[in-house]
């Protein structure tokens, strides 16, 4: 079932590209929806998907987790029923059960008090399992290397969401509930395909039942459970209590905007990495030791850090002008919240490669408590800063508290897997990035038009001395540069040929 041909590269590229078509929905659905719902609905949309990913992820019960360390490979039929039976369908089916039982108090509580539930409340609630099955399918395809089929049906389940969430909005109305309902459809399809999926590779084998693998699941797991939900809480604490502090869903609207966006830099900047590294470095780690995933970190981070320092430079200065080009002139308040929340997701992937290794240890109640720090932090500070700042109060929160859970993570790592960039690595991308911000004092200077005109320009003048100053002084990236372009210019003549 595993394809053990596809290398690390392969993964990335493959990775790479799936979530680039998932952003580049993102970046069509984003503009669409701004502009058709109000702050009021936007924020009520983003309000309800913050509930549903903290509920999806206490109702895994781990098992993503367990999936991934202890998924049998080269194992033959009867460990691989022991597998689904043990560590998919049980833990999906204590899920189910948890599933009904807050289902049944949301009812119960409904008519205790007649007040009941929005409709967008119960589409949340029915979309959950739904959430949970497709995810644990996912991870038992990535964890068996099947790069392909994720990103075949990663890509095709965005894009029919955005076709059937717009879709909805258009022809029924401009609210949440219709998007939320056109949704619902879309994970309703994904789920039957996954569905169709399990049945012909995962098998329920009733004799296969151990207490002992589901207890060790458990153990191995829970721990990664509570670090997931509080990870959820981290990136959600912000819109809850502005909510509470100001009670207005407009004011959630402009953080969600911004927010939202940046969540696309981050799908891209770190879900791409950690798709195709975490595997690797997992069996690296086994088969080689601490010093060969050292070595595999050293050579992803020159490439690395260049990329993430000049996409943090560029959406520190252009990323307002990207919000008015996307959303128009009207949602321009949050510009600021995406400059500096986008520009947060760009850098942090380097900070969590460098301490990458906690789990590899099995020391999973410390990344647990690292995560509980990083949320005490944030929801002391969105307390300390929302009433004097507003949204940028939520915004600074969560960069604070972002920042101090990495950078613990690697002080508390290993110092045989700790590494970080090394020094001319990190002179270069400075070097280039003097050059950027001089770029942007051109920019500045130019006057140009907010939106459109002065992110294209812009871009150039800052992206471009950027770029070649990299190249310039790393010959390390341009002999990484120079066999891709050479294939690609094989195949290009090859095509040209045919």
């Amino acid at each position: 079932m595993s394809d053990p041909s596809a290398g690390i590269g392969r993964h990335y590229l493959r990775y790479s590209t799936a979530n680039i078509l998932v952003l580049l929905a993102g970046l069509v659905s984003f503009p669409l929806l701004t502009r058709l719902l109000d702050n009021t609905q936007y924020g009520i949309l983003g309000y309800y998907e913050t509930w549903v990913l903290m509920a999806v992820a206490v109702a895994k019960l781990g098992a993503q987790h367990s999936i991934q360390r202890f998924y049998p490979h080269g194992g033959d039929e009867e460990r691989m029923h022991a597998f689904a039976t043990n560590l998919f369908y049980l833990p999906m089916l204590g899920s189910m059960v948890l599933w009904a039982f807050v289902g049944a108090v949301a009812i119960v509580q409904g008519y205790a008090t007649g007040t009941g539930h929005s409709p967008v409340f119960w589409m949340a609630l029915v979309m959950t399992p739904l959430l949970v099955y497709s995810s644990l399918v996912e991870t038992v395809l990535r964890v068996t290397e099947q790069s392909r089929m994720v990103m075949f049906t990663r890509v095709a389940s965005r894009w029919l969401q955005l076709a059937l969430m717009l879709g909805a909005v258009v022809a029924i109305q401009h609210s949440a509930t219709a998007a939320y309902g056109g949704r619902l459809l879309a994970v309703v399809a994904g789920m039957l395909f996954y569905l169709a999926w399990a049945h012909r590779h995962l098998r329920f084998a009733r004799k296969s039942v151990d207490a002992a693998a589901i207890r060790q699941s458990f153990a191995y797991g829970m721990p990664l459970v509570a670090t997931e939900i509080l990870a959820v809480a981290l990136v959600s604490i912000d819109r809850i209590m502005l909510k509470g502090l100001s009670g207005d869903f407009a004011i959630v609207g402009i953080y969600s905007v911004g927010a939202a966006l940046a969540m696309q830099v981050h799908m891209f900047m770190n879900l791409t990495v950690f798709e195709s590294f975490t595997p690797t470095a997992n069996r690296v780690y086994v088969t080689e030791g601490a010093a060969a995933v050292r070595a595999l970190k050293r050579t992803m981070l020159v490439p690395m850090t260049y990329a993430a320092i000049g996409v943090a430079l560029l959406l520190w200065c252009l990323g307002t002008d990207l919000i008015i080009a996307l959303s128009g002139s009207g949602k321009a308040a949050s510009g600021p919240v995406f400059e500096l929340m986008g520009a947060q997701n760009a850098i942090l992937p380097v900070l969590l490669v460098c301490g990458f290794g906690l789990v590899l240890e099995r020391r999973t109640k410390t990344v647990m408590l690292l995560m509980c720090g990083a949320v005490a932090i944030n929801a002391l500070l969105n307390w300390l800063w929302i009433p004097s700042y507003g949204v940028m109060g939520a915004a600074y929160a969560t960069l604070v508290s972002s920042l101090a859970s990495s950078t613990a993570a690697c002080l508390l790592v290993n110092p045989a897997l700790r590494q970080f960039p090394d020094g001319r690595t990190l002179a270069t991308a400075f070097a280039a990035a003097a050059l950027g911000i001089a770029g942007e004092w051109i920019t500045i200077r130019l006057q140009l038009r907010p939106g459109w005109q002065r992110m294209l320009i812009g871009g150039m003048l800052i992206g471009g001395p950027y770029l070649l100053a990299l190249l310039a002084l790393d010959a390390r990236l341009r002999a990484f540069i120079r066999p891709k372009l050479k294939a690609v210019e094989q195949r290009l003549g090859a095509g040209v040929a045919g």
